[in-house]
C-alpha cells in the first residue's frame, strides 16, 4: 500500500513527498481510516477537461478529481489535480500557492475518509476539514 506522486505534461510541484505522505496518512487516521493505494496525478487543465468529460461526462476545468477506489476502512483511489486550476484559485482567493496546492491535495483524501461538498453544510464541514488538516501541516 503505497501513495505515488506523479505529473503528466507539467512540471512536478515543489512538495515534500515524505512530509506530505506523514501528514496524509494523520488525517486518514484521524478518521479511523488505512492508507491502501493512493495515486497523485498533477496535470494540466487540458487533462483534466479530457478526464472530466470521458469519465464524468463533465465540460468544465476543475481543480481536482477523485476516483474512489475504498473498501470498507481501507482508502484508495486516483486523485487528479490540475496545477493550472490551484494556481489561478490561489491568485483568485489571494492564497499562497503552496497552502492552495495542499489544500486540494488534502480534499482528495477527505472525499476518500467520506466527506461531501455538495450541499451548503457539506460544504462547510469540508472547509472545516481542510482548515484543520492544514494546520496540521508545515509549509
Amino acid at each position: 500500500m503505497a501513495i505515488t506522486f506523479q505529473a503528466e505534461n507539467i512540471d512536478f510541484p515543489k512538495i515534500k513527498k515524505r512530509t506530505t505522505t506523514k501528514w496524509i496518512k494523520s488525517i486518514a487516521d484521524k478518521y479511523g481510516k488505512q492508507i491502501g493505494d493512493i495515486c497523485y496525478l498533477f496535470c494540466t487543465d487540458e487533462k483534466i477537461l479530457e478526464v472530466n468529460k470521458q469519465f464524468l461526462n463533465h465540460d468544465f476545468y476543475t481543480d481536482i478529481i477523485t476516483f474512489d477506489y475504498s473498501e470498507k476502512n481501507k482508502i484508495a483511489g486516483d486523485i487528479f489535480i490540475s496545477l493550472d486550476t490551484v494556481l489561478s484559485n490561489s491568485q483568485k482567493y489571494q492564497t499562497p500557492y503552496d497552502e492552495e496546492l495542499h489544500r486540494v491535495i488534502i480534499h482528495g483524501i477527505l472525499h476518500l475518509c467520506g466527506l461531501k461538498d455538495k450541499s451548503e453544510d457539506e460544504i462547510k464541514e469540508m472547509r472545516k476539514a481542510e482548515e484543520e488538516a492544514l494546520s496540521m501541516l508545515d509549509f
